[in-house]
């Protein structure tokens, strides 16, 4: 395997370089090797998680000292990242740059074709799923309020063909000023204001859409996710957005998914985390429990002797990959220990307890010295 690159040289910054010029670093590289900027292309894939995984570890205090002091050693002793991908490299990003505006704007671009109609706006939808819609992939069928191209103009906005090059940009769509400053004459560049940057006007508009090219429309999208996304992932459904002015390319669909809470597990990756409650004598004498998981209940074989909150693991009942493989499930096993005993129950634990009498492991280290070597004080 091949060591990684330094992650003050992946983001070309010093070592030196404050959090602003980080985010700064980082979101530049990002949208440059963007996989919606470069369909296909594998190079810069990896360049997008490389450039993503080193803004993780720089942008937090914590993690940026412990790899200023191990460098990526520091991941085998308690710390940065292990096993980043391309899932969580997107989830960085629309977590600190996606937000819910337009991603024309975030991509700092209007994708338009040279000497071409505008392209529609992109929309963006918020997909909820379950534990059990992720394990096993499911299809979503949303409604969405939208523009359609309007058939009778073909999205033109002219009744009869009646569009001509606008007069004030000469049909550029821009118009240039030249302003006197300080610093001496600078040039401007902007939109025209008349054609509104189209380049061209509509001397008889449509009657069904009053010249815009499109009208509201209300659609049924299908969504299908595949098993094993995670929170703020998002898919992209092109071509499902907006119709484009006046005959333009519609824009892209942005499903953002987002995951319900669940009333039995909690998960950590591809891991799932449960809280099974037990009786103090299946710990002592050992047996077999009944777990839930999300395709039915299985059973756990716990071993005689099992101290209370020992976690066990169910392998391959967690959720899938999704580049293949299943995670895990992990059970942290819960003493119930009983509020109200009848006669024979007390007999017997009392019974239970002179044969222990004696038998109790000497004190050990106490529990602010045990809590200080998990936190590593």
């Amino acid at each position: 395997m091949a060591s990684k690159r330094d992650y003050y040289e992946v983001l070309g910054v010093e070592r030196s370089a404050s959090d602003d010029d980080i985010k700064k670093a980082y979101r530049k590289l990002a949208l440059q090797f963007h996989p919606d900027r470069n369909p296909g292309d594998h190079a810069a894939e990896a360049a997008f998680k490389e450039a993503t995984e080193a803004y993780e570890v720089l942008r937090d205090a914590g993690r940026r000292r412990r790899y200023d002091q191990l460098g990526h050693a520091a991941e085998a002793t308690g710390g940065v990242y292990t096993d980043f991908d391309i899932a969580d490299a997107l989830r960085t990003f629309m977590r600190d740059f996606g937000g819910f505006g337009n991603f024309e704007d975030l991509f700092g671009e209007s994708r338009r074709a040279a000497g071409g109609p505008a392209r529609g706006q992109d929309l963006q939808v918020e997909l909820g799923l379950t534990l059990e819609e992720i394990a096993s992939g499911v299809t979503k069928r949303i409604r969405l309020k939208r523009t359609k191209t309007c058939e009778t103009c073909r999205g033109t906005g002219a009744a009869r063909g009646g569009r001509s090059k606008c007069p004030d940009c000469r049909g550029q769509g821009q118009v240039r000023q030249l302003r006197s400053t300080l610093l001496g004459q600078m040039m401007t560049v902007t939109a025209c204001p008349r054609c509104h940057g189209e380049g061209e006007i509509v001397h008889d508009p449509c009657l069904q859409c009053r010249g815009d090219g499109a009208l509201a429309d209300v659609a049924t999208i299908e969504v299908k996710v595949p098993a094993g996304v995670a929170e703020g992932q998002y898919l992209t459904l092109r071509g499902e957005g907006n119709a484009g002015r006046l005959g333009g390319p519609s824009g892209d669909l942005l499903a953002i998914l987002r995951e319900k809470p669940h009333d039995v597990f909690a998960r950590d990756g591809e891991d799932l985390l449960l809280d099974l409650p037990v009786g103090l004598p299946l710990l002592a004498l050992g047996g077999k429990v009944e777990v839930p998981t999300l395709d039915g209940p299985a059973k756990l074989a716990v071993p005689s002797g099992t101290q209370p909150d020992r976690v066990m693991r169910l392998r391959g009942k967690g959720l899938p990959k999704l580049r293949g493989g299943t995670g895990d499930l992990l059970v942290r096993l819960r003493a119930v220990v009983p509020t109200k005993l009848n006669a024979r129950e007390k007999e017997l634990l009392e019974e239970l307890g002179r044969l222990s009498d004696g038998k109790l492991p000497k004190p050990g280290k106490n529990f602010v010295e045990r809590l200080r070597e998990t936190l590593g004080g």
